[in-house]
Order: C-alpha cells, then sequence, then structure tokens
C-alpha cells in the first residue's frame, strides 16, 4: 500500500501526535541498548558505530532492533568519507586514458552515499528537521530530603 512511512507510536508520543490518529497501543517497545557492532563494520565505518551509538543510546532512541539500520548509516558514512577524499585528491574533472575529460566518477559514489546517510540520519532523528519532531521526556533527578534546616 503506497503512502508515506508510518510513524513509530514512540515517535508520536514524543512528537505530539499532530494528527491526532488512534495510537498503537500494542506496538513493540525494545529495550533501550546499544547493539553489538556487526563484524563487517571495519575502521572508519567501526568508528562512526562506537561514535554514534552512544549519542543514539543516550537519547534512548537505539534499540537491538535498529542494528541493521545503524550498520547501514556507518557504511554509508564511511563509503562518503573514501570517495570525498578520492574527490579531494584527483578533482572534480579526470581525465581518460583517451585525454577525453570526464566527470570525477567518485562524485556519483559520494552522491549516492551523502542521500543513504541523509536517509538514515532522519530515521535517527539525527538532522535539525527531524529532531525538531522529537521530545525527549524530561527526567526527574531523584529527591533529597534535608529536613528543617
Amino acid at each position: 500500500m503506497p503512502g508515506p512511512t508510518p510513524t513509530p507510536t514512540k515517535l508520536k508520543l514524543l512528537t505530539g501526535n499532530r494528527g491526532k490518529r488512534p495510537l498503537n497501543d500494542r506496538e513493540p517497545e525494545p529495550e533501550n541498548r546499544i547493539p553489538r557492532k556487526p563484524p563487517i563494520l571495519r575502521g572508519k565505518a567501526a568508528t562512526e558505530w562506537y561514535r554514534i551509538s552512544k549519542l543514539l543510546f543516550d537519547l534512548e532512541i537505539l534499540t537491538e532492533l535498529d542494528s541493521t539500520a545503524l550498520a547501514i548509516y556507518c557504511q554509508s558514512w564511511a563509503t562518503w568519507l573514501d570517495a570525498e577524499k578520492a574527490i579531494n585528491k584527483q578533482g572534480m574533472v579526470i581525465k581518460t586514458q583517451t585525454g577525453r575529460t570526464i566527470t570525477n566518477p567518485y562524485i556519483s559514489i559520494a552522491n549516492k552515499a551523502a542521500e543513504n546517510m541523509r536517509k538514515f540520519l532522519s530515521e535517527f532523528g539525527m538532522t535539525p528537521a527531524s529532531r525538531t519532531r522529537i521530545r525527549i521526556p524530561i527526567k526527574k533527578s531523584p529527591e533529597t530530603s534535608f529536613g528543617d534546616i
């Protein structure tokens, strides 16, 4: 069925359920935790995994079920960095073996990786626009009782 991707109930509650549609009271609520890094992620992708998973965990929006989506984001991040490094080294335009001038193929690789990253950044609330739709509950600090002072 075509249409917009459904918004998870937790995000609807955090954003205020602007559409006033019925909430799914039986939606799974996995535990907030940092999933194990997939072994396929190495180098820059692994570094990004550790950096971003800690931040998402602290916001209480990361679960074990998010492992694949987060891995795709991290791998896209590493691909984008490598492509941008190649573009910076070779330039936006390169010469072929026959002497023709063409657009550097790394530009399309960088653009595709950036598009993948943008999608997952939005899914996790990591863009300025997507962050405005999330409201984190205020955590109550432990009450202390000093009695009559």
